[in-house]
């Protein structure tokens, strides 16, 4: 054994024989437990960053601990490889999107490797490859042919001087990112997937996922929003159409003041042929990119039609008005105003002075106030005829019952959750297997046609898709006649809803899974990955593998059993201000620090000079210059320190801040353990722990062992506290390190004691672990190393501490052994000086004992 801990020396051996005897290699054997990690894979960006260690790293202490507990693990890595970020890439290097698509994935892929992750790397899925997308297209024709895929006219952003449609990420203050042009809202033709269908489904699916964080539950439950309501229709006077709207809130319907249409509504663009004025306001609103996030806080404005609708039990006329604050494409493009109790109603009539009718009073009696704002609790209906007095649920009932029989309203459930739309106008994308014949029918791509394989090698100008610049391309033929590919290519969020099922049998040709190796596997037994996918990624994922179980490749309900959303990484910022008033962002690698008293930062210089101004801790990110590269930290402590400080620095769901002083800390501990090692090695123990020889030093340093197996054991494989777990090891070591090798039996206890902490932390250091394990004299791989195991006998307390109070105050502290009675223990603590003293000349009336914990003498 080498004197001196060298991570540069070990870790490219270590990883070199994982490489040659593919330890990580996973095989189906039903003879063995499963255990599937997963974690998120990466954009090949082009570097790894911190926020990536952290993930990988969390999912690789999980699978290493698994395996040394006998399962069979699963923890495989690929590539989320298309997406807008190469296209921009590309234009900007001069270069085609899957040219630097591939070399940043090689080169990521050797970041990986050199920071130790145990993947099998022969189950790698890359989603740009044809071989992996032609299954995603034949799904889709699948979904098309079962009524689950359909295609419609949808809003899009325009830029009209590059002729182009721009994701919502290109649209900078409302307009083109490229040229500055003002955007323009655009009607064309779109696919999208029915996941309203599933909507029930994924809402009650939730309930089956005990192991998923309750936020992100509570993210989903409240973007699938379900609402029970009654949809009404109201006659427009003088006219023979019928407006629709949706209100969960029949109990205000005598309320209604006037009726909001979306700018895009048949009445609306009806009404505005013969009036100028309204078109133009369409016309605006229409412009308007709205999000309903935003809905609550934009200013509200209106205008009215014209026209009338009449309320179907009143059968008075309230006036329709066109309203920016309706969207097409939610509900029925159409609500029901009632500005006593809906503040966005209220506000919208007080601006136009519509009126305000209140139909609904407080339950406790108060007084109704509207003076100011909406009344919008539930409470008991007035100036409703037959409905006054009654409570939400009678007003609810009672109207909807009424609206029934009439025949101009229903009850209905309804969903906040809108159908997927998967199409995008951007080349590098899985192109949609859809084809336009002569005559305008269109239909799905025939399995022997697939994949449509997108062209690689192209020249991207940075405005026009290459596939829908290129007319050739899109030229093709269906049973003998001409026929036009689609040239929208998939949202990449199809890519990633189905990854963890490809990774099960990602070889397999003639299929989109191997059903027999995907229901060994799956579901997924650990995923881990961020928060911000909670209602995008994490909801698609969870309906895709409903319609894999569907589709009869899985027998599961849900994708994986237990979510661990990592927290962020932060680091400290600085910058200092440019002549010209910029802000010049520093790297922290880059500054030199002089603190205080308190370790708190007073001055901060660059290696040029100058004064930094400190930002505090914030999101690791380019534009503060304050990522730090994991591959310089790997070069200078190791990758096991890299990984130790990650694991140990914060919870795992919580952020983390990254101080290098933390990184030389958990450096500073592999080099106490490594040297720990090399001293007993001088001398190491020739017979095993003897428990009936050990001294009662012994025997606590033993207990101390066996308490850190269970509480380690616990961290990792139930709580997933692995912070605590490296903090109850380190606690151990600094018993360990003080510890005598006099005898054979200190050397025995130090033994099982170094072979216990190997152990532990080889999930998460597993470098140094591999090979202080054969340094310790172990010929098999620590690898395949059983976890160790906390003995119940050893942990078994021989002595105990109790405390001995006189009237309520402690004045002594006596160790007894543990099976020792009541009396005797009265009896030492009786013996006791200082007891002694504060009984002088009282009489003990009354004695308490708690066992184990605490003596007490109450005396007078």
């Amino acid at each position: 054994m080498q004197e001196q801990y060298r991570p540069d020396l070990i870790e490219p051996e270590v990883q070199k024989f994982w490489a040659e005897n593919k330890t990580f290699k996973a095989v189906k054997d039903p003879s063995k437990e499963k255990y599937y990690c997963l974690s998120m894979f990466p954009y090949p960006s082009g570097r790894l960053h911190m926020g990536h260690v952290r993930n990988y790293t969390i999912g690789d202490v999980v699978s290493r601990y698994q395996r040394m507990n006998g399962k069979n693990v699963l923890q495989p890595m690929g590539w989320d490889a298309f997406g807008l970020p190469a296209e921009g890439a590309a234009v900007k290097n001069k270069t085609a999107p899957a040219k630097w698509t591939y070399e940043n994935i090689d080169y990521m892929k050797n970041q990986l490797k050199i920071l130790g992750f145990g993947f099998d790397w022969d189950r790698e899925v890359t989603t740009c490859r044809p071989e992996y997308y032609k299954w995603e297209q034949w799904f889709f024709t699948e979904l098309y042919k079962k009524g689950l895929v359909y295609k419609k006219t949808s809003t899009v952003n325009w830029c009209p001087n590059d002729e182009t449609v721009l994701a919502n990420e290109q649209v900078h203050e409302g307009c083109c990112w490229r040229c500055d042009t003002p955007v323009e809202q655009k009607e064309i033709p779109q696919w999208f997937i029915k996941i309203t269908d599933y909507a029930e489904q994924l809402l009650g699916g939730l309930d089956s996922l005990p192991e998923w964080p309750d936020m992100v539950k509570t993210m989903q439950r409240n973007w699938i929003g379900r609402s029970e309501g009654v949809e009404i229709t109201f006659k427009v006077e003088n006219r023979d159409e019928t407006l629709s709207v949706y209100t969960t809130r029949p109990d205000t319907f005598y309320g209604v003041s006037y009726v909001a249409v979306a700018a895009g509504h048949p009445l609306a663009e009806s009404a505005a042929k013969n009036n100028p004025e309204l078109a133009a306001f369409i016309q605006e609103a229409k412009s308007t990119k709205v999000a309903e996030a935003e809905l609550a806080t934009m200013e509200k404005k209106g205008m009215p039609t014209g026209l009338y609708a009449v309320h179907p039990i009143t059968g008075k006329s309230v006036p329709i008005w066109v309203a920016n604050f309706v969207l097409m494409h939610y509900g029925t493009g159409a609500v029901m105003a009632v500005p006593a109790h809906d503040q966005r109603d209220y506000e919208f009539a007080q601006k136009y002075n519509l009126p305000i009718n209140p139909v609904i009073t407080p339950a406790d009696g108060s007084e109704l106030d509207i003076s100011k704002q909406a009344y919008t609790e539930y409470g008991i209906t007035i100036n409703s005829d037959e409905f006054n007095g009654l409570d939400f649920n009678a007003t609810f009932n009672g109207i909807a019952d009424k609206l029934e029989k009439m025949g101009v309203g229903k009850r209905q459930v309804n969903y906040r959750l809108r159908d997927w739309g998967v199409s995008r106008q951007r080349y590098w994308g899985a192109p949609i297997p859809m084809l336009t014949l002569e005559n305008g029918d269109v239909v799905p791509a025939p399995l022997e046609d697939l994949p449509i394989v997108l062209p690689e090698d192209v020249v991207m100008d940075g405005v026009k898709s290459p596939i829908k610049a290129d007319p050739n391309w899109a030229k093709t033929t269906y049973k003998g006649a001409p026929a036009l590919k689609e040239t929208d290519t998939f949202d990449t969020f199809m890519e990633s809803s189905w990854y963890y099922a490809r990774y099960t049998s990602p070889q397999h040709q003639t299929a989109m899974l191997d059903s027999d190796e995907a229901n060994y596997w799956l579901p997924v037994d650990q995923y881990i990955g961020g928060i911000e996918h909670a209602t995008m990624h994490l909801l698609y994922f969870r309906f895709f593998h409903k319609l894999l179980r569907d589709a009869g490749f899985v027998t599961s309900d849900e994708p994986t059993k237990k979510l661990l959303c990592q927290g962020m990484v932060l680091a400290d910022a600085f910058y200092y201000t440019s002549p010209t008033n910029e802000r010049i962002w520093v790297s922290p690698t880059k500054v030199t620090l002089e603190r205080d008293e308190k370790g708190r930062i007073v001055k901060a210089f660059d290696d040029e000079g100058h004064e930094l101004v400190h930002s505090g801790m914030t999101k690791m990110s380019k534009s503060k210059n304050n990522g730090i590269d994991p591959q310089e930290m790997v070069e200078k402590y190791g990758a096991d320190t890299v990984r130790l400080f990650m694991m140990f620095a914060s919870p795992a769901e919580m952020t983390l801040e990254w101080q290098e002083s933390g990184v030389e800390g958990a450096n500073r501990f592999l080099r106490r353990l490594w040297n720990l090692v090399f001293e007993y090695n001088k001398n190491p123990a020739q017979t095993a722990v003897n428990p009936t020889a050990l001294s009662s030093e012994q025997k606590a340093l033993r207990r101390d062992v066996h308490k850190t197996i269970a509480k380690v054991s616990d961290d990792i494989g139930r709580r997933q506290t692995f912070n605590t777990a490296i903090a109850a090891v380190m606690e151990l070591m600094n018993k360990l390190t003080k510890a005598p090798l006099a005898d054979e039996q200190d050397r025995a206890v130090m033994a099982e004691a170094l072979s216990a902490v190997v152990r532990m932390l080889y999930p998460i250091t597993p470098h140094v672990c591999f090979q202080l394990w054969k340094d310790l004299g172990n010929e098999q791989s620590i690898d395949f190393a059983p976890w160790v195991q906390a003995d119940e006998s050893a942990m078994i307390d021989d002595e105990k501490l109790v405390v001995v109070q006189v009237n309520g105050k402690v004045r002594a502290k006596i160790t007894v052994p543990a099976n020792m009675p009541e009396e005797g223990i009265k009896q030492v603590a009786l013996a006791d000086e200082n007891v002694q003293k504060f009984l002088d000349g009282l009489t003990v009336v009354k004695t308490i004992y708690v066992p184990g914990k605490l003596f007490s003498f109450v005396a007078k």
